[in-house]
């Protein structure tokens, strides 16, 4: 009777050996917790896109940013989500705006127990909804609004930021905030660059959570979903300008990408599993289809098995604690 002489399965026989031989492991402290902080709140507002996601108000972001320390996530991103927008985005610029008051507290309250980064970008802060200011012709401005990164920039160093994230996709964004907080005397303050940043049609729920003003869309800065080879040299740019780390946005429909830049580049590499990612699990898991539990660490485990070094989630807490309790 023939049979087979070399048996895979017998190394997916039991929990335990599955275990030993995984090859794939996602760790708590390379998660990120992306975090909203509305101004004038006085307790958390549920953000009704993203189920179990909330925009804070500064105790509850306070007592969220102590919880995912405890939990044991590698780190913080903050969002500001303002009460009045303006042109020019001087929010985002101003030291008494909500995110840097934000990026305060929470140093205020973990200190370098985690790592805090703050988004740095204008479309929270404008009126227009775009990352850039906006000329007179209406398009988005390159160079003037690297001007803006650059105060930005020294602003969320000087709140006390560990690491800014330049998300805007302006041309040598990384370079000018770079030469700015190295001139400001925070050489060490790193930059997570947003280095490939899709015109994804997955942002949705985040623009809900940021309450987004956009009118239009934003495809004459970020990229064509189509496009690879883009990618690699927008990486390859960001690096010689300085970038601590680069970053895949979003992270699942892009895996592929996510492979490449990390064959490409030394650094650390990021992805951000966006609200959209998000969004289509807890749907799903809500009318019973799939099981929740399993596919928050199945998309989690692709994402690392691409080549992900950390990753941004909304699930970061959550997950963290999963996987304490799995190994």
């Amino acid at each position: 009777m023939s049979y087979p002489e070399i048996r895979p399965r017998r190394l997916r026989r039991s929990p335990a050996i599955r275990r030993l031989v995984e090859e794939t492991r996602v760790a708590p402290a390379e998660l990120v917790l992306p975090m909203f902080l509305k101004e004038g709140l006085t307790e958390p507002r549920p953000i009704a896109s993203m189920p179990g996601v909330v925009q804070h108000s500064r105790e509850s972001l306070r007592k969220a940013a102590a919880e995912a320390v405890h939990a044991g996530v590698g780190g913080i991103m903050l969002f500001g989500v303002p009460l009045r927008k303006d042109e020019t985005g001087s929010g985002g610029t101003d030291p008494d705006g909500i995110l840097n008051v934000g990026i305060r507290d929470v140093i205020a309250e973990v200190g370098d127990a985690t790592v805090v980064m703050s988004d740095l970008c204008l479309d929270e802060f404008t009126s227009h909804g775009h990352c850039g200011l906006v000329a007179p012709d209406g398009t988005v401005d390159n160079d003037a609004t690297l001007t803006a990164y650059a105060g930005m920039g020294v602003a969320q160093a000087e709140a006390g930021a560990h690491v800014v994230g330049p998300s805007g996709m302006m041309d040598g964004q990384v370079g000018v905030v770079r030469r700015a907080l190295d001139a400001a005397g925070h050489a060490d303050t790193g930059i997570l660059a947003y280095a490939v940043k899709y015109a994804s049609s997955f942002y949705g729920p985040f623009r809900d959570a940021v309450e987004s003003s956009l009118q239009g869309d934003r495809r004459s800065y970020q990229q064509d979903p189509a496009n690879l080879r883009e990618s690699l040299r927008e990486v390859r740019l960001d690096v010689a300008e300085g970038a601590d780390m680069v970053m895949v946005k979003p992270a699942l429909p892009y895996l592929d990408v996510l492979a490449a830049v990390r064959a490409e580049v030394e650094v650390p590499v990021a992805a951000y599993q966006i609200s959209g990612e998000y969004a289509m699990v807890e749907a799903a898991a809500a009318n019973g289809w799939i099981d929740r539990e399993r596919a928050v660490l199945e998309t989690l485990t692709s994402i690392r098995r691409a080549g992900a070094q950390i990753i941004l989630t909304y699930w970061a807490v959550e997950a963290a604690r999963m996987l304490r309790d799995r190994y």
